[in-house]
């Protein structure tokens, strides 16, 4: 946390709270009475009355103003006066101080270009997400546009990532970024960034086969990818429950040439395990004539008879046979 040395971390609690029920009902008992006691005080000109009567019908919708309704995985950052008050978390119909107010500054920016956010089967922008003050407690899955990255070999790469995130800590999550959405989208462009350069997209011929690469370790990356951006959004008080790659291509630029190299090395690698298929089949074709005294050939009609079955095994196309009606010699 070195880096985040000047940063005012301010630590969650939660704030006094009490059931708004019994305040909504006695409140508008009294305000009810109030304004009945106002119509009767007028009638009989009772000033002392109409003077009561009229502080409570004025001040009296201010215990409104402390009542609060929560959802489940939901919460208010409240502040009183500019100063941290508390947290209201758990689902329910609460009363708190009515001077108090409820804090989200994500909710006044607009949303954060690229970013989406996936609710179950519903997609929605990031401004979307924050533009009321309650903030969400929820799993919620952010995935930002494709990024052309160059990989460890610098070949340029289009990469894609979906990063499964909480929030764990309000009030850092509020007052220790000033946009804690548009923060965390970000800081994963920046960590894939970091991770991608080090590992080459695919592991080559001339590379050491145990070399971890974006295709191959897919997994690894991941957890990789995962450390790198919790690391960097602890501050805000946000978990990173997952953080998986969700599309991996070659930038179009060079998609044809790597298309072409991928061929070429696969009919070369067809190519030898035909060839070695071949000189075994050849191989025994030899030791059973000669085992079951078949036929008794010299070295220079071997040396043909290997030559010819080479070319029948390992020829792309089927064999045109040439039937001899003469003497072998």
């Amino acid at each position: 946390m070195e880096k985040n040395e000047r940063i005012v971390v301010v630590e969650e609690k939660n704030a006094p709270q009490r059931s708004g029920m019994p305040v909504l009902i006695l409140t508008s008992l009294i305000y009810l009475a109030a304004c009945v006691g106002l119509g009767l005080a007028i009638w009989h000109r009772i000033i002392p009355l109409i003077v009561l009567t009229s502080i409570v019908i004025l001040i009296g919708w201010l215990p409104y103003c402390g009542l609060k309704i929560l959802r489940p995985n939901e919460a208010y950052v409240l502040t009183l006066f500019g100063k941290y008050y508390g947290t209201l978390k758990g689902p329910g119909f609460y009363f708190v101080n009515p001077f108090t107010s409820a804090l989200n500054p994500a909710g006044n920016k607009e949303g954060v270009t690229g970013a989406e956010i996936a609710i179950g089967d519903t997609k929605m922008s990031m401004g979307e997400l924050v533009t009321n003050n309650r903030i969400s407690l929820k799993s919620l899955t952010l995935s930002n546009d494709k990024q052309k990255i160059n990989d460890k070999l610098g070949n340029p790469i289009e990469i894609g990532i979906v990063v499964v995130w909480r929030v764990t800590n309000t009030a850092r999550a509020v007052f220790s970024v000033d946009n804690y959405a548009e923060f965390l989208s970000i800081q994963c462009d920046s960590a894939l960034r970091n991770i991608v350069r080090l590992y080459p997209y695919d592991v080559t011929d001339d590379s050491n086969l145990s070399e971890k690469s974006l295709r191959g370790s897919s997994m690894e990356i991941a957890e990789s990818l995962q450390n790198e951006i919790q690391a960097k959004v602890e501050v805000a008080g946000l978990e990173i429950i997952e953080a998986k790659i969700t599309s991996l291509a070659y930038a179009p630029e060079i998609a044809a040439a790597m298309l072409q190299r991928q061929q070429a090395s696969a009919v070369v690698d067809a190519k030898q395990l035909i060839v070695e298929a071949a000189v075994g089949m050849v191989e025994t074709a030899l030791n059973k004539l000669q085992e079951n005294e078949i036929v008794h050939l010299d070295e220079e009609r071997k040396a043909a008879m290997v030559s010819n079955l080479l070319v029948v095994l390992c020829g792309s196309r089927d064999a045109q046979p040439v039937v001899n009606s003469g003497s072998l010699y």
